[in-house]
Order: structure tokens, then C-alpha cells, then sequence
């Protein structure tokens, strides 16, 4: 069988499909990962990447669309930092369109016998429909998305009409990431244990060696930093000063400079395996993003999310709701809420039990096994 996953361009959003598609690729299936320009970081997966549509620009185009087509909804994306998914989806689903044709042809060209994208990537579900393939759609959290799937696909409508495609077609399977107790009671189509893919590569032997007092995991992300600068983490930094534990900076290529010198417990470390990393520490403090959200709870380790817009404020919340960890802003930042993130006992508890459930979960594997069975 040949499976290929879809994305849009991100490693938040194709760095969740690699370990399903690790699995199928196992089993002995061939599969390939296509997305747009600024997708090429999952080819470090050694899974196969197929560019689609090179020169189209996933954020201009949303951008582009918002200023010509629907300025009413830009407004509404940019006052809440596209938190407000309603509004984003639909200036999404105009990029999708403005790629379909190139998605059709090159679905058309590698000949997939099952599609697998994730939910803000339709394209490929129209690419599926089109060849008569079925398609299932990968979710990334807790976000529940057959709303805004309604509403990508009616902004769509005309390009899935151009391809004869009408009635307007729906995924054969839905994949479900969030722990059931945290899946907010509606039910959803396949679970799937979310196993962790944070590139590749060994800590580094100072955070691989045992912590002698409690250890902190700090990230905000591979898009927030570029987008609202250090606020977050320098509040982090002043407040970790005061407290008997060290802090992790996992902050991939950020310029940290402009922060000057750092207290003596805190440690910046660029690029570090975020999921091996949990694993040696205490607690974890990070911008809400669903993978990392997903691999402190894995890990069984109480979170503070500092959410500032897109989904994250809904994984920072489902975190919240749960008793596994806190939400804050950035002004709520300081010394004591710090320290009840590495002392409440309540919330390391609650971790716990999330972690455990996630172990019950159908590992990529099993879903795997099913998807290339009935698929």
C-alpha cells in the first residue's frame, strides 16, 4: 500500500503525523509526506518529502486573502492572534483552494491508495476524493474540528466543484490525539496514543546526566518568539531567579542576547529533544503549542502554559480543566506561581494519571495495523 500524509507547512503541524507514518512505513507500506514551501524540516524524519506547490507562501496567502477577499475575518485573526478559529479557518481554506489543482496533480503522480492529512491541510482530503482513494484526517490536540472542517470545506466548495466533486466530501476516519478524559465529551473517530517526534538527535550530556534538584523545561515554540518577542520568557527568567531549581531553555534558534546575563540557574540550550528532555525534569513551562502540551502530559509532569493565540489557548485550557497544570498570562508571571508549579502536589498527581492513560492508548502501531488493513 502507498499512504501519503498532507500537512500544512510547520512542524507543529507535520511533526505529528511522523510517528503514524513511521509505523506504516514498518509495517512495510510506502509513504511519503507532501506539504508546502516551509514543510521540508519533516524530510529530517527520513520519511520521503514531496513539495507541493513551491513559491506559495502558506502566510502571505492567508495574509493575501484576508486583505482582498475577507477583511472582516483578517480583523477578527489579528485582534486575537488567530485564536479565534472561526475566522482563521476560513482564510486557510482559501490557500488550500489556491492549491488544490497542484495537490490533485501530484496526488494524480504518486498514485496513493489511502490520503492521511492533517486538519487544516483539505486539500488533500479534495486530492483523495478526486482520485477515489478514501482519506482520513490526522487531528493535532483538542481542538475539535468537524465545525471548522464545515467551513473549509464551504469556503472550498468551488474548487471541489471544479474537480467534480459535489456533494462535498467527508474524511472515511477522524484522528483523536486527546487523552478521552480530556477530549471534552464529544467522540471522535480513531484514538491514537500521541507519541512524541521533536526531530532527531541525543541531549546534551549535562541535561542526560541525573538532576540534583528539580529541573524546569522552558520553550515558547518555533512561532510565538518570532511573533511577540521575549515578554514571556524574560518574566520566566526573572521569576526563576528566586527559586531552588534550574530552569532548561530550550528555545531553538532564538537570539537570547538581548536578555543579557542570566541568573545561575538558568541554562539556554538552543535546540534540545523536547520529549527526551521532559524525561529528566520536574515541571515544564512552554507556550501551549498541542504537541508540546501533549508530551508534558506523556511525560507525566505538571505544565504551565503561557498561551498567546492560534489553538493555544484551548490546549492551555484543556491542561487547566484537567488539574494537570496552569494556564497564565504573561503579567501573572512571578516567584510564587513557579514555585506552585514544582510544589503542588495536586497537579503532579493529576499528570501522573493523564500519563498513565495515555499508556492505554492505541499506540501508532495498532492504528497502523488498521488503517493498512481496511484502508
Amino acid at each position: 500500500m502507498r499512504v501519503l500524509f498532507a500537512g500544512a507547512p510547520g512542524v507543529g503541524h507535520l511533526f505529528p503525523l511522523v510517528p503514524l507514518a513511521r509505523a506504516i512505513r514498518g509495517l512495510g507500506h510506502e509513504v511519503a509526506v507532501a506539504s508546502m514551501d516551509g514543510g521540508e524540516a519533516v524530510a529530517a524524519s527520513g520519511l520521503p518529502y514531496l513539495p507541493l506547490a513551491p513559491g506559495v507562501d502558506w502566510r502571505r496567502e492567508i495574509r493575501e486573502a484576508g486583505r482582498t477577499r475577507r477583511p472582516d475575518l483578517m480583523r477578527r485573526v489579528v485582534e486575537t492572534n488567530a485564536a479565534d478559529r472561526e475566522a482563521f479557518v476560513p482564510l486557510a481554506a482559501h490557500v488550500n483552494a489556491a492549491v488544490a489543482d497542484a495537490a490533485v496533480e501530484l496526488a494524480a503522480r504518486w498514485r496513493p491508495d489511502l490520503v492521511v492529512y492533517e486538519y487544516l491541510f483539505p486539500a488533500a482530503l479534495l486530492a483523495a476524493a478526486r482520485l477515489g482513494v478514501p482519506a482520513v484526517q490526522h487531528d493535532l490536540g483538542f481542538v475539535r474540528t468537524s465545525g471548522l472542517r464545515s467551513l473549509m470545506l464551504t469556503e472550498m466548495a468551488e474548487a471541489f466543484a471544479r474537480h467534480g466533486l459535489d456533494p462535498l466530501p467527508e474524511p472515511a476516519d477522524t484522528i483523536d490525539l486527546a487523552p478521552p478524559s480530556m477530549a471534552g465529551g464529544e467522540p471522535y473517530g480513531r484514538t491514537l496514543r500521541p507519541v512524541a517526534y521533536n526531530g532527531e538527535g541525543e541531549l546534551p550530556e549535562p541535561l542526560a546526566a541525573p538532576a540534583h534538584r528539580p529541573r524546569v523545561a522552558v520553550t515558547l515554540g518555533t512561532v510565538p518568539p518570532k511573533t511577540d518577542g521575549l515578554t514571556r520568557i524574560e518574566r520566566v527568567i526573572a521569576a526563576a531567579a528566586d527559586l531552588d531549581a534550574d530552569f532548561v531553555l530550550a528555545t531553538g534558534e532564538l537570539d537570547l542576547a538581548t536578555l543579557g546575563t542570566l541568573p545561575a540557574n538558568v541554562h539556554p540550550y538552543g535546540w534540545v529533544p523536547w520529549r527526551a528532555l521532559l524525561d529528566t525534569c520536574t515541571a515544564a513551562i512552554h507556550h501551549g503549542g498541542s504537541g508540546t502540551a501533549l508530551a508534558a502530559l506523556d511525560a507525566g509532569i505538571p505544565q504551565l502554559a503561557l498561551p498567546d493565540g492560534s489553538d493555544r489557548h484551548i490546549n492551555a485550557h484543556a491542561v487547566r480543566d484537567r488539574g494537570a497544570g496552569l494556564s497564565a498570562t504573561a503579567e501573572s508571571i512571578g516567584p510564587a506561581l513557579l514555585d506552585r508549579l514544582l510544589t503542588d502536589t495536586t497537579l503532579a498527581r493529576t499528570a501522573r494519571e493523564v500519563s498513565a492513560e495515555i499508556a492505554t492508548m492505541p499506540s501508532p502501531t495498532a492504528l497502523a495495523e488498521h488503517l493498512t488493513a481496511t484502508g
